[in-house]
């Protein structure tokens, strides 16, 4: 072992530990790799910066603007009336995995599934099923067919971009198609059958109790001429005429006992709970008022145009633990909070004393000004938003028109990937479907920076024999059986690095290995690239492992178990599905 290869393996060791623990952001452990890997020699200053400048790079950047414009357009959420459609869950199931077919391949997953989330409720609970039988499918359908093209997600970038970077000719823009259409079939036959057999079912008249589905809860002030003053909520009929529910009422310090029946006074306040609409009547036919005590201390500005969104905690949000008072008062944003809602769970505390956890949605009221800067928060994820309505007659099928030729022109070898997609953003900005300003605020800049970051990895891996070295001592043990499980140990550990830390570090990381592991038994290098990128672009088995399983882990009411459950024998199947159909797509041997 030289020093070259030491110190190389040793930032690797240290990147994947602050992957792993979480004690540092993802981006800023990728420019911690770009620094140590440039002061020390292990790559020229030209290629420590190469990854800013990277085809991937620049790919992904674009995709981001034109799925914002696709979602700003409304070309998504023209679906929702196929749905509205739909008589029978079987129906429902087909449908909901035909339009993921179609769109995720070319679309942002997290786009997809933020989009699709009201749609997929609203259509269960009419047929007849539980979100919770839907939810998953939808997060799981996403990212399967993200890997039927080059674009679909970023993994298949850049384990493409790396492996050009090392010499490897690269991939066509629909080479994963055939494994990722037996993928896509396999996957919804399972989710159709076995899956959805092993999701948790809610019946009913159960959905409102678990899910809590739009249901918030926030504190009510009893102003000076409410019509509740010396009476009280039975004698109102409040929950007969409003479907709003009295959780908990105070006079100063003091809990009221039996608050429904109990007469109320000016000051008095009210933790209640039920649909932001019902909630907003009550507030206006008995002159109450949203008590603003979680706005003391912060200066709300006044003449501004208000917005409605519903944001979740995400996950390693610095938002996780900390109580929802504090929390707002030192959050960067002019936010007003209207209530907040917790899966399975009635939250009965004074909202001043919540402590916020993981998925715990809060619905706010922000400035429309303050919307962008919301968007690019990691802390949380937004998952509806009641923007400014924009001209959607033309804007829609021109942004599904760019969205094909973008994708037309770099099949067919016109232009590469990422001048076309660079071309369609710019398109797609000038007519008008996404804001100039817009455009830096809807790129999620973590991912680029830690793409770029960590691109100078794989080629000191490469450069100083260190990708060599590892093969050597680990997968060369195992060559005398053969490529067949050399290349399903390889799917193995692309699968287990993708659930314990990113996986687009997971895909920078392997894909130098997958190229010595070809040269190692003197085989092509595509079977072993093709697995790392179908391994690191499908998480399943937990719901931190990819951001889409985050949002309907919140939205669905899931236990962190269910995950494990349905996601485990899906990962297990398409690893089988790998070992077998790799090697018939791309032969081990010319």
């Amino acid at each position: 072992m030289t020093i070259e290869i030491f110190l190389v393996l040793l930032i690797t060791v240290i990147a994947m530990v602050l992957f792993i623990t979480e004690k540092l952001r993802y981006d800023g452990i990728g420019m911690l790799v770009l620094a140590s890997l440039a002061i020390l020699g292990l790559v020229s200053p030209s290629q420590a910066l190469s990854g800013f400048s990277n085809e991937a790079t620049v790919t992904i950047a674009s995709m981001f603007i034109l799925a914002a414009a696709l979602e700003n357009s409304g070309a998504l959420s023209i679906v929702s009336k196929f749905f509205s459609q739909i008589k029978s869950p079987f129906a429902f199931y087909l449908m909901l995995f035909g339009v993921l077919a179609l769109v995720s391949p070319f679309v942002n997953n997290t786009a997809v599934v933020a989009v699709f989330i009201p749609i997929v409720i609203s259509a269960s609970l009419k047929v007849g099923l539980s979100p919770s039988k839907t939810l998953i499918p939808l997060s799981y359908i996403s990212q399967i067919g993200g890997v039927m093209t080059l674009i679909g997600t970023s993994t298949n970038l850049i384990v493409n971009s790396v492996a050009k970077d090392l010499g490897y000719r690269g991939f066509t823009m629909f080479e994963f198609l055939p494994l990722g259409l037996i993928c896509f079939v396999v996957g919804c036959i399972y989710l159709l059958t076995i899956g959805r057999y092993l999701l948790p079912d809610v019946k009913s008249s159960d959905l409102d109790n678990l899910y809590e589905f739009g249901h918030y809860v926030t504190e009510l002030y009893v102003s000076e001429n409410s019509p509740l003053v010396k009476s009280s909520f039975i004698d109102e009929d409040i929950i007969k005429d409003h479907r709003v529910y009295l959780v908990e009422a105070r006079r100063g310090q003091e809990i009221i006992s039996s608050p429904r029946a109990a007469e109320l006074d000016e000051g008095d306040i009210l933790l209640v709970r039920g649909r932001w609409s019902d909630i907003q009547e009550l507030t206006e036919s008995k002159k109450l008022k949203i008590n603003n005590q979680l706005q003391y201390g912060k200066q709300v500005p006044e003449d501004v145009k208000w917005m409605m969104a519903e944001v979740m905690i995400a996950p390693n949000s610095r938002a996780a633990g900390r109580r929802l008072v504090l929390f707002n008062r030192t959050w960067n944003h002019n936010t007003l909070i209207m209530g907040i809602q917790r899966r399975g769970n009635i939250i009965r505390n004074k909202l001043d004393q919540v402590r916020l956890k993981i998925g715990d949605i809060i619905l706010i009221a922000i400035p429309e000004n303050d919307l962008p800067a919301l968007r690019r928060d990691k802390s949380v994820l937004i998952l509806s938003e009641n923007h400014a309505p924009i001209n959607r007659k033309w804007k829609a099928p021109a942004a599904l028109a760019v969205m094909t030729g973008v994708v037309f022109v770099a099949a067919i070898g016109w232009i590469p990937i990422a001048i076309s997609a660079l071309v369609g953003a710019l398109l797609l900005t000038l007519i008008g479907c996404i804001k100039a300003d817009e455009v830096y605020e809807r790129t999620d800049w973590s991912i680029i920076v830690l793409m770029a970051g960590l691109m100078p990895l794989g080629i000191a891996m490469n450069q100083t024999g260190a990708a060599e070295f590892i093969i050597n001592n680990s997968l060369a043990y195992f060559q005398q059986f053969g490529p067949h499980v050399i290349l399903a140990i390889l799917y193995l550990m692309a699968l287990i690095l993708g659930e314990m830390m990113s996986n687009s570090a997971a895909a920078v990381l392997l894909t130098p290995l997958a190229i010595s592991t070809a040269e190692l038994i003197d085989a092509e290098p595509t079977p072993f690239l093709i697995a790392v990128t179908f391994s690191a672009a499908t998480s399943f088995i937990t719901p931190i492992g990819y951001q889409t399983n985050t949002m309907v882990y919140a939205a669905g009411g899931y236990k962190f178990t269910d995950f494990m459950k349905v996601g485990m024998p899906l990962n297990l199947i398409f690893w089988i599905l790998g070992v077998i159909f790799i090697p018939i797509f791309w032969p081990f041997y010319s």
